[in-house]
């Protein structure tokens, strides 16, 4: 029974996979834009538009389609642009846990990571923060946060912006679980902030919300079209262009209603709460619960390394992921995902919390 995969339980919404065969037959199958499809662009353009909106309680315009990068997958729209960002020897600083793919692709550009333990609760050391930015090419954040499934507030975003002001750091901020959020908790979109700090991206991918993992098409979307369009050669160089049928689905994604997202965050609470009174009621761990994604990141508390911990899990039918993967703080964590069906996450949950009730 696996509680270590972060993919949505659910089938890709009919509607979407439709439009894709429907623009198989209708001949979709030759190359599009190497800068990506100018109508998904500019789709993609009018969806950050809205988030932004719904915010701000107001019609707001911060980016069009010369500000969005439609990239091969949100892994990808992370490499173009830390490959775009970082040279060898540039210094970036990642707030952890946090995303493992974000030091191995520092790591790719010949970057040097500067690790910043969050706070106990999952929030932000802003102090810290500041400290490790002086010098720093780059800070990146994940909100909501994978492993913690902790939201950062506005109030720590504008913190961090204005760090980066300082300090003359690029901010890119990974927004792969922007629609998974819970019990009416605000997330505020990096894009809000555009129109005030040119030097702020972020990244974005169809694979959570959407439930396409297998499509890989994502984007970036950056305040400085100059800044996008360096993103957008760096991207096009390493991938050529997506397959054209796939960003036809994917603008037809972008069109599904409101009440398709409510009701996906609904059956991703109904697991969140199934897991959290699964954990609130096991010895040998503390936990904070998941404000948003798909993730619990309990600590045990037992003499047993993680890695031990994880194999004896496996050999007991569950397996979770070793929190040292997300960075140092990792230590002594595990990551469980609630993306599963109702009764795989029952039955690993009960696997799991026997093994730590018998540690």
């Amino acid at each position: 029974m696996s509680l270590a995969i972060g993919e949505p339980f659910g089938p890709t919404p009919d509607r979407v996979t439709n439009s894709a065969i429907t623009a198989l037959h209708a001949g979709r199958t030759h190359y599009e834009s190497f800068s990506g499809s100018p109508a998904l662009r500019d789709r993609l353009a009018r969806h950050i538009n809205t988030q932004v909106g719904m915010t701000r309680d107001c019609p707001t315009t911060v980016v069009d389609a010369d500000n969005v990068v439609v990239t091969h997958g949100g892994s990808a729209g992370l490499a173009a642009t830390i490959l775009t960002l970082v040279a060898p020897g540039d210094r970036v600083v990642l707030p952890e846990p946090t995303y493992s793919l974000y030091a191995d692709q520092v790591a790719m550009a010949g970057g040097v990571v500067h690790w910043v333990p969050l706070n106990a609760d999952g929030s932000l050391p802003l102090h810290h923060l500041a400290d490790a930015a002086v010098g720093a090419r780059l800070i990146i954040l994940c909100n909501p946060g994978n492993p913690t499934g902790t939201i950062i507030p506005s109030t720590d975003i504008d913190a961090v912006i204005d760090i980066t002001r300082i300090t003359g750091s690029h901010l890119l901020i990974d927004e792969a679980y922007a629609g998974l959020v819970y019990d009416g908790t605000q997330m505020p979109p990096a894009a809000a902030t555009f129109d005030q700090a040119n030097h702020v991206l972020c990244a974005g991918t169809f694979s959570k919300a959407w439930a396409m993992t297998g499509w890989r098409v994502g984007w970036i979307a950056a305040a400085d079209p100059t800044l996008a369009a360096r993103i957008n050669l760096v991207h096009r160089t390493f991938n050529g262009p997506l397959s054209t049928f796939i960003q036809d689905a994917a603008i037809r994604a972008l069109d599904l209603p409101e009440e398709y997202f409510t009701q996906l965050r609904s059956q991703f609470q109904t697991r969140r709460n199934i897991m959290c009174e699964a954990l609130d009621a096991t010895p040998n761990l503390t936990f904070t619960r998941p404000q948003g994604a798909f993730y619990a990141f309990p600590r045990v508390h037992a003499d047993l390394p993680a890695g031990q911990l994880v194999t004896r899990l496996a050999q007991a039918g569950v397996a979770v992921r070793d929190g040292t993967e997300f960075g140092p703080s990792g230590v002594g964590h595990v990551r469980l995902s609630f993306a599963t069906s109702i009764e795989d996450l029952q039955h690993g949950l009960r696997r799991f919390c026997a093994v730590l009730t018998a540690l």
